[in-house]
């Protein structure tokens, strides 16, 4: 296996366009993963739960992977190929190698609360596709959590080679990089962003830089270059805006973002509903203020 590393970086984890009767808008969603890349991000994240993979069908979910491919080359495209089962993940990450991606990003079980065993078992399956595994641990939502020592076990027996941590525990950072350095850890949650940045942070699956690309590389390159002056305004400008990635509503929100600043958000497909009038009024105005303080 060569070194080569296409996770490092920003890549969006990409809001997926859907036109008013919730059918796919494949050109849109092309010109959108072009637009990411011209702007300063280095690849695309399809069919993570931004991109709402758990309410589209395989022949949508397939053909998103596909678009992503033609937009920008599957060097730069991470697939999410998460799913219930462990031979339809491995599926999925066959799916995407045969794609041309050069990596895919994979959930623990998360139709039960899966115990280790479990764990090791479904990341040794989607392993043998061929393709690079990034974990991807989000305790809040799938209730299994990839700590630390799980996830030195899972890269000592070669079946992933970074982790997106979601956690929001930035002290994991330390304790990954001491039981498996060679392990590249992944901002995970736009809101820690410049914490784990400092802590070693190889790159980052983000979120808002879908509507504010170019102030969210700033940032990042700020905070991974040690530019802590620069890093640390951008972050409290934009923390307004970054936390709401952690947040249920995560998706309507940065689709509203994305719609502040001129490009198409659109809507969602249940059984998300749209933002509560209180929660579109904050996201709207410190999207707002974002642009008003020329960080479009």
């Amino acid at each position: 296996m060569t070194d080569h590393r296409p996770w490092r970086g920003i890549l969006v984890a990409t809001a997926l366009p859907l036109n008013d009767d919730l059918s796919v808008n494949y050109d849109r969603y092309a010109e959108h993963c072009a637009w990411l890349v011209e702007n300063g991000c280095d690849g695309v994240v399809p069919n993570g739960s931004l991109g709402e993979y758990q309410v589209l069908t395989p022949e949508e979910r397939a053909k998103v992977v596909e678009t992503a491919v033609g937009a920008i080359g599957g060097q730069r495209v991470m697939p999410g190929v998460a799913v219930y089962g462990s031979a339809e993940a491995r599926r999925w990450a066959e799916q995407a190698r045969d794609a041309g991606c050069h990596a895919v990003m994979l959930l623990p079980p998360n139709a039960y609360r899966a115990d280790e065993r479990s764990v090791l078992a479904h990341y040794a399956e989607v392993a043998k596709a061929g393709v690079p595994v990034v974990a991807y641990n989000n305790p809040i939502d799938t209730k299994v959590d990839l700590v630390p020592e799980l996830l030195a076990k899972l890269h000592g027996e070669g079946h992933i080679r970074a982790v997106k941590e979601f956690s929001g525990d930035v002290r994991r950072a330390y304790r990954i990089a001491e039981l498996a350095p060679e392990l590249d850890l992944l901002i995970g949650a736009d809101d820690v962003l410049l914490e784990l940045a400092i802590a070693g942070a190889k790159g980052w699956v983000a979120g808002y830089p879908n509507a504010l690309p170019t102030a969210c590389a700033e940032l990042y390159h700020a905070a991974v270059d040690g530019d802590l002056a620069t890093a640390k305004k951008l972050y409290e400008q934009l923390h307004p805006l970054l936390r709401w990635d952690s947040q249920v509503e995560f998706v309507q929100a940065i689709k509203l973002s994305m719609d502040v600043v001129r490009r198409y958000g659109g809507p969602v497909r249940p059984p998300r509903v749209p933002l509560l009038p209180e929660q579109e009024a904050a996201v709207r105005a410190a999207t707002e203020k974002a642009v008003a303080a020329g960080l479009v």
